[in-house]
């Protein structure tokens, strides 16, 4: 796979199995989450982080934007 951006062949793949706690930070918003890893945010989801990003340039790979998260959906009902 080439990166999105440089088209550097650089591109490293990471997948991850964490503990069920994973904080997420967002500029203001903050949110804790015991449980699965969150699945709209272009790292992974479920039991797996998992995410690819060019060595080269630091571009990360995917489709993006993405659309509101649940942490910012939670945020903006509070």
């Amino acid at each position: 796979m080439s990166c999105i951006t440089c088209k550097s062949e650089r591109v490293a793949n990471i997948s991850s199995k964490p503990s069920d706690m994973n904080h997420v930070s967002l500029n203001t918003v903050e949110r804790e989450k015991a449980g699965y890893v969150p699945c709209d945010m272009g790292i992974g989801g479920g039991d797996y982080i998992r995410f690819s990003w060019c060595l080269d340039c630091g571009q990360m790979q995917g489709k993006f934007p993405l659309p509101p998260t649940w942490a910012e959906i939670k945020a903006e009902e509070e």
